[in-house]
């Protein structure tokens, strides 16, 4: 094989590495362990064999859902890149270099919801796993593949901010307590409530630095169709949120130790706060900062509650 094809060869590699995005995976599987914990808390074990399917499963539905945005979102994606790229938002680039075609990316998308699916099915038929296993893994693949394609395109239709919410906050929270409990228990619908909230909040700050392009591109996602100032508000609103839920959270069973080991998270979702109502998402520099901060809210919020209760 000639050094060219080995360089070839490389380059491919490391560019569908970047289109996984493996530094944003964590924010759905974190809430999948947390359920997995939960699950162990009330019933006094933990099932490892599960539990590495039912990530593997996870991963495979984001990767879906990232390399389907990477195809769709191409135009604004470029605009993105030729204003000024952001490392939270504006895709990949990968695409726009040439080093994969949109083509292969829809096609590695559905090859993943696919594999999603077999995943799936081992899961329910290999340890005899609940009714609704399937019913649960059909939202987040639906949910995450039809975010950016269309004719459905959630991203496009001021409500794709509110299926991540609940694909990336309460779905692998109740699906990792329910695939070895083969049941639901009132704090899985508590618990998700912040962590539901704070990736809402990463998902609108990454917005900001894409909103120009965005408007370009005709894409009607929630900070287009709301505006950046009543955008900050709506941030500010949903750190609120996160902030009750939290302590809510604790007057239904969760450890209080939570209060604790949510104050660093907390505490950043108040600065990004102040820092948006201040106008600062105008500072590109900045933003890039809140947007950051943004996504270290959301793992923290999920890392606090597996502590929580881990240790209870």
């Amino acid at each position: 094989m000639s050094s060219e094809a080995i360089v070839t060869i490389w380059d491919k590699s490391k560019a569908w590495f970047t289109l996984a995005r493996p530094q944003f995976l964590s924010v759905g599987v974190l809430p999948f362990i947390l359920g997995f914990i939960m699950a162990r808390h009330d019933e006094g074990f933990f099932h490892w064999a599960l539990f590495g399917w039912g990530v593997l499963s996870v991963i495979l539905i984001m990767l879906s859902t990232y390399w389907a945005g990477e195809c769709f979102d191409y135009q604004e994606d470029r605009i993105s890149g030729e204003i000024g790229r952001s490392r939270f938002a504006g895709g990949t680039g990968v695409i726009q270099s040439g080093f994969v075609s949109r083509r292969d990316s829809f096609i590695g998308s559905v090859v993943a919801l696919c594999l999603a699916g077999i995943v799936g099915l081992i899961i329910w038929v290999g340890y005899g796993t609940g009714p609704l296993t399937i019913p649960l893994g059909l939202i987040g693949m639906i949910g995450g593949f039809l975010y950016s394609t269309p004719p459905v395109r959630w991203v496009s239709t001021g409500i794709g901010e509110i299926w991540i919410g609940l694909c990336y906050g309460f779905l692998p929270v109740l699906t990792g307590y329910y695939l070895p409990t083969g049941r639901f228990d009132y704090l899985t619908f508590f618990v998700p409530i912040p962590i539901a909230a704070s990736i809402f909040n990463v998902i609108l700050a990454n917005e900001f630095p894409d909103y120009v392009s965005d408007l370009s591109a005709g894409k009607q996602n929630f900070l287009v169709r709301f505006g950046r100032v009543r955008g900050a508000q709506i941030y500010a609103a949903a750190s609120l949120i996160m902030w009750l839920g939290v302590v809510v959270s604790v007057f239904v069973g969760v450890p209080a130790t939570i209060l604790a080991y949510s104050l660093p998270s907390s505490l950043a979702a108040l600065f990004v706060s102040i820092r948006m109502l201040q106008g600062k998402w105008e500072n590109r520099r900045e933003l890039e900062v809140l947007c950051g901060l943004s996504i270290f809210v959301n793992l923290g919020t999920s890392l606090a509650y597996i502590l929580a209760i881990y240790w209870s």
